[in-house]
């Protein structure tokens, strides 16, 4: 990314930008950003815009080779082509000679780094895989967010946030300028206010749960599921996200014993140092035995539901029940 915020910084930019990834935020954010500093929004005879698998090639690259009108560059963005994921001859070759006036920005949702679209590609300009940002990542992202829209955030309230939000950076926008708009007089953004405005993600209600259950609060746990199934979500999926939380706590508890400490057990576990955190407080309210007996018994509700020996709702309801059950 620094490469392009460089370019943009300095206006002296590559003649072909491939921007693909699994962050659909960051993809799109550089593709707005690229092509406003390229060429003024407003200018329409010099930005054109193709998507899809059908565009024809001939028209793209006959404009492609035509001189800008009365501006220094000639933008075309192009989304969802696949011309690099299958390949296209004709443009890998016109990547070989493209006008110094020319400038593509490639949106794109697959890529086949072997194709010679790929390759001429990178030759001739800049390839861009944006992924998910790590966690330490995307909390300074949205610290940045937060502070240059003039705002102050507390600790408890940012790990709220993100326990809500999860990482999905489109989402957090969205919930940011909720935010912003609710506190637009203070502009400090305390814990009851992400309660109050932040809607909470499928992950959240799960750990949520997981967390009622450690606590011994059933009624609780057992409502998040309820509210879960009214959004629609299967019963399976919700078992099988517990047992993925209970694996965790089990995993915090076992190096926690060996004595690691928590910078090592995020890093080990993938996890941000907070989130490691709550999980450790967690399973510290079960003993490692316990733990483990709730991983087999929520192995074997799965196996029932498979072969249709339990209901899935119910297998749910029981795991829950005996999670919160006051046996440590």
């Amino acid at each position: 990314m620094e490469t392009m915020n460089k370019d943009i910084r300095e206006q002296n930019f590559k003649s072909v930008y491939l921007l693909y990834g699994t962050e659909d935020y960051l993809c799109r954010q550089y593709k707005r950003r690229l092509k406003n500093a390229m060429v003024d929004p407003a200018d329409t005879m010099n930005c054109a815009f193709f998507e899809g698998k059908d565009i024809p090639i001939p028209e793209l690259l006959d404009l492609a080779d035509t001189m800008p009108f009365l501006a220094p560059r000639r933008v075309i963005v192009v989304e969802d082509s696949g011309f690099f994921k299958n390949g296209q001859e004709k443009l890998a070759e016109f990547f070989t000679r493209i006008p110094p006036t020319t400038h593509f920005i490639f949106l794109e949702t697959e890529v086949n780094k072997s194709t010679k679209t790929y390759k001429e590609a990178a030759k001739c300009g800049y390839i861009a895989e944006l992924n998910e940002m790590p966690p330490a990542t995307l909390k300074k992202w949205i610290l940045s967010r937060i502070q240059s829209a003039g705002y102050k955030i507390t600790g408890g309230a940012m790990e709220l946030f993100l326990q809500y939000t999860g990482s999905d950076m489109n989402r957090i926008d969205t919930e940011l300028e909720k935010l912003f708009a609710y506190k637009a007089e203070s502009k400090e953004v305390r814990e009851e206010d992400v309660e109050e405005i932040t809607c909470r993600n499928i992950e959240n209600h799960i750990f949520v749960m997981t967390d009622a259950a450690a606590r011994q609060n059933r009624d609780r746990a057992l409502q998040e599921y309820y509210d879960l199934l009214a959004l629609k979500v299967d019963s399976g999926f919700i078992l099988s996200q517990l047992i993925r939380q209970i694996n965790l706590m089990y995993q915090a508890h076992s190096m926690k014993m060996k004595g690691y400490d928590l910078r090592t057990m995020s890093q080990k576990m993938g996890l941000a140092d907070w989130i490691t955190k709550k999980y450790l407080q967690n399973s510290d309210l079960y003993t490692i035995e316990r733990l483990r007996k709730l991983l087999e018994q929520g192995c074997e509700l799965i196996e029932k539901q498979r072969n249709g020996l339990i209901q899935d709702k119910m297998a749910v309801e029981l795991f829950l029940i005996d999670a919160s059950n006051k046996k440590r």
